[in-house]
């Protein structure tokens, strides 16, 4: 969960990250850089504009359903007349295994088992996630 934090007048946005009771926040401190690893967001099928930042093609000239089209994927001679491994196409974006280095630790709640991280962590609301020491 990401939330405002100020104090000392420097406010900063930082992620909140609660701890199984398994663990303890306490062998974290303030000011530790740490890396967070955990599956990000699902986005679904998407195309490739939104996939692989394709640009899409011309909106004149007569371009009427291909704005967003991939273009040509190759022919006979390139490839041997099938598909080259490695194409960039649409299909399923995102559900990847995403580590994030360098977050540091703004305060550690020891109560109640949370961190607060200045930055982004990977994945949805209630994600988990594996925090540990860089």
């Amino acid at each position: 969960m990401t939330q405002v934090f100020a104090e000392n007048g420097v406010v900063s946005a930082v992620t909140i990250l609660s701890l199984n009771a398994s663990e303890d926040a306490g062998v974290f401190a303030e000011g530790d850089n740490i890396q967070v690893t955990g599956i990000s967001k699902g986005k679904g099928f998407q195309g490739v504009v939104k996939r692989h930042k394709f640009k899409g093609g011309r909106r004149s000239h007569g371009q009427k359903h291909s704005e967003r089209e991939p273009g040509s994927i190759g022919g006979g001679a390139r490839a041997g007349g099938r598909v080259a491994k490695g194409m960039r196409m649409a299909g399923r974006m995102g559900s990847d295994k995403i580590t994030v280095k360098n977050l540091k630790v703004v305060k550690v709640l020891a109560d109640t088992n949370e961190l607060l991280v200045s930055g982004a962590v990977p994945g949805r609301r209630g994600t988990k996630l594996l925090v540990s020491q860089k």
